[in-house]
């Protein structure tokens, strides 16, 4: 589950960015570029300010990624696009996986949503369950880890632990083991939740969502190396296939314990 995301600053102004644009496009009439090279040109703008986010084609090969200081947080894997089937959607639930034998949430967990499943902050309560490779620290006085959920409180009001829904909980899943994961606080906190809020958004607007969360670990390690997110509505307006490296700025973390250690060359850029 995440914490309200802190609003951030914008890398460029948009004036600086117009700026940019009219001078590049100034230089391409003068210099009689062709009809045909604009398309070009014009891609190479929208990536004025910004690294270009990779792509993989599937998630077989998503627990073999490295991440590198610098790159950014999160990739698209095909093309953005879900592999999920909208018409598998038939009743509100969430299928909970069980844990595998190192009782890690690695299978992951699939949940098909309605606008009744946005939850009230108000019934929060207190976390205590301790997934695989906890070991909290404090780094410039600031938690480096979390309780991430799969699939997030905040969209899960009425969801029971075994998956069905009570209409008379008024509450979203909290401390369910087969729905947390060590998650970093700047994976939980400044990426899912970008995630997690289109998912709230289309359910606002009285769609139907189909949302899938699994953790990837690699081999035998108690900590997630990162975590896929796919969503899709029944009409396809929601439409994501993404994954999150599990990283945190000036951490590393040895995640076969989920032991960390400070390191300030560890660069992770806001998305």
């Amino acid at each position: 589950m995440s914490k309200r995301r802190r609003k951030r600053r914008q890398p460029q102004s948009l004036l600086s960015i117009f700026i940019v644009f009219a001078i590049l496009i100034g230089g391409w009439l003068f210099s009689g570029g062709k009809p045909s090279d604009l398309n070009s040109l014009i891609q190479r703008m929208t990536q004025i300010g910004s690294t270009p986010i990779k792509n993989v084609a599937s998630s077989d090969e998503l627990a073999k990624l490295d991440y590198h200081s610098g790159e950014q947080s999160f990739i698209y894997i095909n093309h953005n696009k879900a592999n999920l089937n909208p018409a598998s959607w038939q009743t509100n639930h969430v299928i909970y996986s069980n844990l595998d034998s190192l009782n890690r949430t690695s299978k992951g967990n699939v949940a098909y949503l309605t606008s009744r499943n946005l939850a009230s902050d108000d019934n929060r309560v207190r976390q205590y369950v301790e997934p695989t490779g906890w070991h909290q620290k404090m780094v410039d006085h600031q938690p480096i880890i979390n309780r991430g959920h799969l699939i997030a409180y905040s969209i899960s009001k009425g969801i029971s632990t075994t998956g069905t829904y009570q209409p008379n909980d008024s509450s979203g899943d909290q401390n369910n083991p087969k729905n947390l994961f060590t998650q970093t606080a700047f994976s939980n906190q400044r990426v899912q939740t970008i995630f997690e809020q289109k998912v709230r958004d289309a359910l606002k607007a009285g769609k139907r969502v189909i949302f899938y969360a699994k953790p990837i670990f690699r081999g035998r390690e108690l900590m997630a190396r990162g975590i896929h997110l796919e969503a899709i509505s029944t009409d396809q307006s929601l439409n994501f296939n993404v994954y999150l490296y599990n990283v945190q700025p000036n951490v590393a973390f040895d995640y076969a314990t989920g032991r960390s250690r400070i390191d300030r060359e560890m660069k992770v850029p806001e998305p």
